[in-house]
């Protein structure tokens, strides 16, 4: 035991940052089993899309919403959320997927709208950056010029070109 305070007192730094790694650890998987919220892929996101009931909201700034979105997703800013939820309140008992620019701020939201009482969140793994390059999916497009591309699907060759 005079080995372990003798290591930690000559090298604190390391000490530190090992127990710093530890509670971020800890704090991660606590995190995890108590969120009551699922994450999916986008390609479940799109079996659950075609419920007529599902709602899709996308939690990024009006600014980074416009350029591009998911068709029939509302704008509801993370920034905003806490004063917005009260309006979709009417969907608390349907499923609600959510998306941001990579993942980070949906999951915020999803802990947002679990406390609220929305029983069936479902953050989207990757979010726009996964729905728009990795699975190349469909989405609503601002400009005029693009508009006419915004529901054609892409499906990549089988046979490799």
């Amino acid at each position: 035991m005079d080995r372990y305070i003798e290591f930690i007192l000559n090298h604190y730094i390391l000490s530190l940052a090992l127990a710093v790694v530890t509670y971020m650890l800890i704090q991660e998987l606590i995190d995890n089993a108590f969120k009551k919220f699922g994450s999916i892929s986008p390609l479940m996101a799109v079996t659950k899309m075609n419920d007529s009931s599902t709602l899709i909201i996308d939690v990024r700034e009006p600014d980074e919403f416009s350029p591009s979105h998911i068709e029939e997703a509302l704008n509801l800013p993370l920034s905003k959320m806490p004063g917005i939820l009260e309006k979709i309140a009417s969907h608390k008992t349907t499923a609600v997927l959510v998306v941001c620019q990579n993942g980070t701020r949906s999951a915020s939201a999803g802990k947002l709208m679990t406390k609220a009482g929305f029983e069936q969140v479902f953050v989207i793994s990757g979010g726009m950056q996964a729905w728009e390059t990795d699975y190349k999916y469909p989405v609503k497009l601002s400009s005029k010029k693009n508009k006419a591309k915004s529901n054609i699907i892409v499906v990549p060759n089988d046979k490799g070109s």
